[in-house]
């Protein structure tokens, strides 16, 4: 009697997917079925974002083709996101209506942000930075806001969240609103909780960083929590308001809603409860893997650990729809950091080790675009 076919259910198109459908098209396996959901066949790679944002390259070059990576891996890719799962069922619930069965199953899906209260009418203008598959249409939304405002105003460009995406967004945003509308005095600030930005990094690389604010004309406010969008601007913890037209939410990252919904082991922020071999706590049918995943000890939201997680989910995967024994994921202990400024520079951290220049944003754009073009057709063989 030849063995059932394993159903294998990959839920979203991030970073670890990536590799998992890589790897099932370099060692098929006929024994395993491989379905991916997800809410498009192209999927951003975060790394390639703060790029695109400064108009430094096109929407196209910072995405995945996620449906022609399906096709190389022989797997079904139905582009609708799921709403719901229950493990115990084994069963998954799609926003088009349609159910699926699977075997094992896979979640990796990034996080999305708690947005601010919003009180009054008059409060400026919000472009959430998460989720990530949605922002290009934000921020076209935004420009196109732009286009319209009066020659010689003065607009107040807000980042909330004192970590390195929100210094790095703040500055490829500035950097584009200055080149497309350069008779606009665009003056940028930066709302940080913490005393010091980029709190998990070296002395150095935080001095980095705010030299390259400063240079950009963007002045940090430390140990202000942003809370609501009010008439007029930015409303902190203590009450005080900083005048602001446009919000930049770069803090707060979460789960999706829907996790809320399910039976799985989640902590406060709706991320899901990882083993090392990336299973779900108790559940060993079920993975996670990238920013929607709590690791213990708990990881930075960094698309560098989906992407060294990827390799050791992809076998663990194929074992458990074998029932053979997996893998543990071991995470590095420092990681490379390259945060772009906006113009045209770079910096790179790692660790108490910090150095910038043109030459890093060269070096940052040849790396993404080499991971991008990995996973995008003609694949290698």
């Amino acid at each position: 009697m030849t063995a059932s076919l394993q159903k294998l259910v990959l839920i979203g198109a991030g970073h670890a997917h990536a590799f998992v459908l890589e790897a099932f098209a370099q060692r098929p396996d006929p024994a395993i079925a491989i379905t991916v959901v997800s809410d498009s066949g192209l999927a951003a790679y975060s790394g390639s974002v703060p790029a695109w944002l400064a108009g430094d390259c096109s929407l196209r070059d910072t995405q995945i083709d996620v449906a022609a990576l399906c096709q190389q891996a022989k797997a079904t890719l139905i582009e609708s996101p799921v709403v719901a799962l229950d493990h115990n069922a084994q069963q998954i619930t799609l926003a088009n209506g349609q159910t699926l069965s699977f075997d094992v199953a896979s979640i990796n899906v990034g996080s999305t942000l708690e947005l601010p209260a919003t009180h009054d009418d008059g409060r400026p203008y919000l472009l959430a930075m998460r989720p990530l598959s949605s922002l290009h249409q934000r921020w076209q939304a935004l420009q196109t806001r732009i286009q319209a405002l009066p020659a010689g105003s003065t607009q107040q460009v807000v980042s909330v969240g004192g970590g390195a995406a929100s210094c790095e967004t703040l500055m490829s945003v500035l950097a584009q609103l200055r080149q497309r509308r350069s008779d606009i005095d665009w003056q940028g600030h930066l709302l940080s909780a913490s005393a010091t930005l980029l709190g998990d990094a070296g002395w150095l690389p935080r001095q980095l960083t705010r030299r390259a604010l400063t240079r950009a004309g963007i002045q940090v406010h430390p140990e202000r929590r942003g809370a609501a969008l009010v008439n007029g601007g930015v409303q902190d913890e203590q009450g005080q308001t900083l005048p602001a037209d446009i919000v930049l939410w770069a803090t707060g990252a979460s789960g999706h809603p829907w996790l809320a919904e399910t039976r799985l082991p989640l902590d406060d922020r709706r991320f899901i409860l990882t083993e090392r071999t990336l299973a779900v706590t108790g559940i060993p049918q079920l993975f996670a893997a990238g920013d929607c995943a709590q690791f213990n000890p708990p990881l930075p939201k960094a698309g560098v650990y989906a992407v060294r997680q990827g390799p050791v989910l992809a076998e663990n995967l194929r074992a458990a729809c074998h029932h053979e024994p997996q893998t543990a994921w071991q995470p590095p202990k420092r990681v490379l950091a390259l945060i772009g400024t906006g113009d045209g520079h770079a910096i790179a951290s790692r660790g108490a080790i910090g150095f910038s220049g043109r030459w890093v944003w060269e070096w940052k754009k040849r790396i993404d675009a080499r991971f991008i073009a990995r996973f995008n057709p003609p694949f290698k063989q």
